[in-house]
Parts: structure tokens; sequence; C-alpha cells
């Protein structure tokens, strides 16, 4: 199906990948089976870009635990803004 080795890909190659391939799909001069096939890749390159910006996003998030023990989580931004 696709070819794409996930070990040595950036997010920002992948994001890349996957605006040409939406460029190529909108300009629609590629046969049905290349359109298919760069879908496919697509859904997949989408799917791997999801999930880096996912990760990015609880590697900046701080934890809480209040004095009763309940977790919250809240972006580290706003902790910073809230000790000025």
């Amino acid at each position: 199906m696709t070819d794409i080795d996930f070990n040595n890909l950036s997010f920002e190659d992948a994001l890349a990948q996957l605006e040409m391939i939406v460029r190529e799909l909108e300009a629609g001069k590629i046969k049905l089976d290349d359109a298919v096939n760069a879908y496919e890749k697509a859904t997949v390159l989408k799917r791997f870009c999801e999930e880096k910006l996912k990760s990015a996003e609880l590697k900046i998030e701080k934890i809480n635990i209040s004095p009763l023990g309940d977790i919250s989580t809240e972006p580290l931004d706003k902790t910073e803004e809230s000790n000025d």
C-alpha cells in the first residue's frame, strides 16, 4: 500500500508530503489508481501528523494534582501567566 519509513520521518517532512499529495489530487491530473494510492498514503500521513501533534501537546501541558487527589492538566502557558 504505502512505503513510508516512519522511523526517519519528521513531522515537517510528513506534512510536506501530505500537502504535495493534496495538490496533486486537487489538480485532478492523475489516473484513478494513482489517485487511490495517493489518498491511502495521505490518510496514513495525516494520522502520523495527528499523532505527532498530540504527543507534542501532551509534553507541554502541566499536570496538576489537587489537595483531594484529583488530577487535571492545563496548558503550560496558562500556568506562566498566572504566576505574573
